[in-house]
């Protein structure tokens, strides 16, 4: 584990200039490069400031509005993963309720009714598969192959709720041919319930973004803070700050960038959410319990 973490350092620190905030941030860095050493020249030699000008108090300013600063950017990134982890969790509990409604259903079912089981097998693996891509807004990836069925029409209509009305519609038919007994209905009656809970709070992550007014707030106030550095700093640091200012910046847009990043953990980023990995786990460990 020791050697791995030193590798995963080792690959972070020499390969910087291949991550995808600094390749995004790439040409915005240059930009404040020139803008800090634009600035110094025109301070220093232009002007010709000396140490006693009042410009240089402009770092008292800075230190304060820093501080602001940092508190808006914890917050914008602790709600950012707020939400990844929400996201994590309702589809760790769907795994769960896939999970329960299949051990239910190979309990309660009759062992020699393998339409039943066939069914269910298939039915219950094809709701996160119709959650996965209806929260990708794709459903070219869906694959239908496995179960048939004239109510299923995922072209215009919501997947996940139609695998749930189907999956209902079939439970209550159990139930009417008194195949389950009341107590067994209502658990399983629970548990599709529960999908359709998932299912609308993922809804509700994915359709509920983080205010545009605050995102470009932070952004604006970013840039503002950045490009007006040099003119305290040049004071002290003279033309380093050619180097230093794209170094504050690339730190403090990276910060947001992750946070955009990670705001929808529903998308196909890198660190989004493996939906369609743990799909297919729980297509696989339900036909494995039935």
């Amino acid at each position: 584990m020791t050697i791995y973490n030193t590798k995963e350092w080792f690959k972070a620190v020499v390969f910087i200039h291949k991550t995808d905030t600094f390749r995004k941030l790439f040409p915005y860095i240059i930009f404040m490069g020139l803008v800090s050493w634009g600035i110094a020249y025109w301070e220093l030699e232009s002007l010709k400031l000396s140490d006693k000008s009042w410009v240089k108090n402009i770092t008292t300013v800075h230190s304060l509005l820093g501080f602001v600063l940092s508190l808006l950017l914890v917050f914008r990134t602790n709600s950012a993963y707020d939400r990844w982890w929400e996201a994590r969790k309702q589809w760790g509990a769907l795994t769960n309720t896939s999970r329960n409604l299949a051990i239910k259903l190979n309990a309660y079912l009759p062992k020699e009714d393998t339409k039943n089981r066939n069914f269910y097998r298939k039915a219950i693996a094809l709701y996160p598969q119709a959650l996965f891509s209806f929260l990708r807004s794709d459903y070219s990836t869906f694959m239908l192959d496995d179960i048939q069925h004239p109510e299923l029409n995922f072209d215009s209509k919501h997947g996940p709720n139609q695998v749930a009305s189907l999956l209902y519609n079939n439970v209550n038919q159990l139930y009417k041919d008194k195949i389950i007994t009341d107590a067994q209905f209502i658990n399983i009656n629970q548990d599709i319930t529960d999908l359709t809970n998932i299912c609308g709070a993922c809804e509700r992550i994915k359709n509920t973004p983080i205010p545009y007014s605050y995102s470009f707030f932070i952004k604006k106030f970013i840039v503002l803070y950045v490009i007006t550095l040099p003119f305290g700093f040049v004071f002290s640091m003279g033309y380093f700050v050619t180097l230093v200012v794209p170094f504050i910046f690339y730190i403090l847009a990276s910060l947001e960038l992750i946070a955009e990043a990670i705001e929808d953990p529903f998308g196909t980023d890198a660190d989004d959410l493996p939906i369609e990995k743990i799909a297919l786990n729980i297509k696989k460990h339900v036909g494995e319990l039935i």
